[in-house]
């Protein structure tokens, strides 16, 4: 059996961003950074990455004198981790001997296409 991953989720520190702007609200630099333990340069060029796929979006607002930068998780970036997730839990199932069905019906899986 082939598993074809997303490759722009696939790594761990992609992962870990998206990871962190499941529950939904929006999270500032700072926040992030300390959620994936990831330095400045770093954070600041997988993000960028992830919102010029879709996954996330990246506001920069004032508050006082201070540009303070919010990420958020897009719809897309949403169904894309999920998709992610039930692909690793059909490697476990698959391991384990477990049968599933196949993935629901819906938006066709094209997560593989990144480079």
């Amino acid at each position: 059996m082939t598993f074809h991953f997303d490759e722009m989720i696939s790594s761990p520190a992609r992962l870990a961003i998206l990871a962190a702007l499941v529950p939904g609200a929006p999270i500032c630099f700072k926040e992030m950074k300390a959620a994936t333990g990831l330095a400045d340069g770093n954070l600041h060029v997988q993000t960028h990455k992830l919102a010029d796929a879709g996954y996330l979006q990246i506001r920069k607002a004032l508050q006082g004198r201070r540009s303070v930068t919010e990420f958020r998780l897009t719809e897309l970036g949403l169904e894309r981790f999920q998709l992610h997730v039930r692909k690793l839990q059909k490697v476990l199932d698959v391991a384990a001997g477990v049968t599933q069905p196949a993935l629901p019906a819906g938006r066709p899986d094209d997560s593989a296409v990144w480079s």
